[in-house]
């Protein structure tokens, strides 16, 4: 089985979940594309990556979540696919298994991957079956956002996108989840209506 992205959950509410996700590393590739596309010209690379083309020449297991984001000119978000300010340009990353360390992860050899440490977040999660398309992300990140607001938490950071199927999976058993960075009192806040 697949290795999850470990997280620590801190409360429910009517349609998302409030996580603290811990400090990780991330392996990641911008790439200039539509919202739909990015994740297949990126997953070529970081599989290359994982399979062996690197330092060592070693593998690393796959993980899930794969995250998709979309990105300002300097990227600063984790595993993730959101809004930018250049249209186009995503990243899309895979977490890596949590036993690495950046002085223990191989180097990549492919100069497009960027490795780096992802500190710990607290952030707002909705989790959707379905098709992988823009409409539907977005449609799912505005509910997301709705109801964080409405449950008193403060948005902190750009949304990513994370799928955690193969693409073969039938697309009504498939599970992706939009997240969002918040700050506040998640134990505190008010239940989303």
């Amino acid at each position: 089985m697949t290795e999850q992205q470990p997280f620590d959950l801190l409360t429910r509410f009517p349609g998302f979940e409030v996580r603290r996700y811990p400090a990780h590393l991330v392996a990641e590739v911008e790439v200039h594309s539509s919202f739909a596309d990015a994740g297949n010209q990126a997953f070529g690379v970081l599989v290359a990556f994982i399979s062996g083309r690197n330092n060592t020449r070693g593998q690393v297991a796959m993980t899930a979540p794969v995250v998709q984001a979309s990105t300002k000119i300097a990227m600063t978000s984790p595993v993730v696919q959101g809004s930018g300010v250049e249209s186009g340009r995503h990243v899309v990353a895979f977490v890596m298994p949590a036993q690495f360390s950046l002085e223990t992860l191989p180097t990549p050899s492919d100069p497009r991957i960027t490795v780096r440490e992802i500190p710990t977040q607290v952030a707002a999660a909705r989790t959707f079956t379905g098709r992988w398309t823009e409409r539907i992300c977005q449609l799912q990140l505005a509910e997301l956002s709705t109801a964080v607001v409405q449950a008193g938490l403060e948005i902190n950071g750009p949304p990513r996108f994370a799928r955690f199927d193969p693409p073969w999976t039938p697309w009504f058993l498939r599970h992706n989840e939009v997240v969002l960075p918040v700050v506040g009192d998640a134990a505190s806040a008010k239940p989303a209506t």
